[in-house]
């Protein structure tokens, strides 16, 4: 049986660290929580371990297979300390972002062979899939180095996994945009359809929230006249193209607004440093949440 240890008896540095990276203990312990209750319903025992005899303490590495960059390991740690409680030992883990090669270890586990063997996939599912967001946020910073262009997630995240996704991407050198539709405001093409004009749309929402943080969505380089004229400061280049991406980075340095200007829109790595070198300040892309491929990790048993 698992020790399900509550969140305050938890050790006192795993929670003030992970405090520490943006993130709030007791939802990520509560997220925890319920991966094992998808694992082990109502408190049921691992019907596989529980039928072995004893087998003793074991020894386990947490070991890259891939290189990139890792991210939730103080998670996995978290999920070891819920299962196993105080009869698990975790050393050497790396901090997250560290950039790893193939067979580089992460971390080390040590406890009851029967609980690690309980706790390793939950373990890894958490840390897989962040190291996953992590590694391919990587992959843009390198691709768009010695631009000014940065980085920047959305809001295309997993249902419920939005604030450890987010901290994934900082972990791999990105930017993080808006995290709810209240911390700022975004006004996309249906707003304006709404509205009646991109313009209307944006002046709407600065009336509503004065001191609010806006970005508009504009489709055209028109659009992007009429918003800056305006008065925005902050304005998304939808679906836009290497040429005219440029001509709104000259038009935005004319108007001398020097709004910051977002690429977004069907963007791939491959296009990346053609589209940072236009000049515009961010390049958003969906894909480093809403498809990341999980990083390679795996947890392999030592032997004698």
């Amino acid at each position: 049986m698992i020790a399900r240890t509550p969140y305050d008896d938890l050790p006192d540095a795993l929670l003030a660290e992970i405090a520490d990276a943006g993130l709030d203990p007791r939802a990520v312990y509560d997220h925890v929580v319920l991966a094992f209750e998808e694992d082990l319903p109502g408190g049921v025992d691992d019907v596989t371990s529980d039928a072995m005899p004893d087998m003793g303490e074991a020894v386990a590495d947490f070991a890259a297979r891939e290189p990139g960059v890792v991210a939730g390991l103080a998670i996995a740690e978290l999920a070891f300390a819920y299962a196993l409680g105080d009869t698990v030992k975790i050393t050497g883990r790396v901090p997250d972002g560290t950039r790893v090669a193939p067979g580089d270890v992460v971390l080390t586990v040590s406890g009851p062979v029967r609980g690690v063997l309980t706790a390793e996939r939950t373990a890894l599912n958490f840390a897989s899939h962040l190291s996953g967001v992590a590694t391919a946020t990587s992959r843009w910073v390198d691709a768009l180095a010695g631009t000014r262009a940065r980085v920047l997630d959305t809001r295309k995240t997993l249902p419920g996994w939005r604030a450890l996704q987010k901290y994934a991407v900082r972990c791999g050198g990105g930017v993080n945009h808006r995290f709810s539709l209240v911390d700022r405001a975004m006004v996309k093409d249906n707003h304006a359809v709404a509205a009646g004009g991109v313009v209307a749309a944006y002046e709407a929402v600065v009336a509503k929230h004065p001191g609010l943080r806006v970005e508009v969505e504009v489709m055209d380089l028109d659009e992007l006249r009429a918003v800056l004229a305006a008065g925005c400061t902050e304005v998304l280049l939808d679906n836009m193209s290497t040429a005219d991406m440029a001509e709104a980075v000259r038009i935005n340095e004319a108007a001398g607004s020097r709004a910051t200007l977002e690429a977004s829109g069907g963007l791939t790595l491959e296009r990346a440093r053609e589209v940072a070198e236009t000049g515009v300040d961010f390049i958003s892309v969906g894909a480093l949440t809403h498809s990341v491929v999980v990083f390679d990790l795996g947890l392999d048993f030592r032997t004698a």
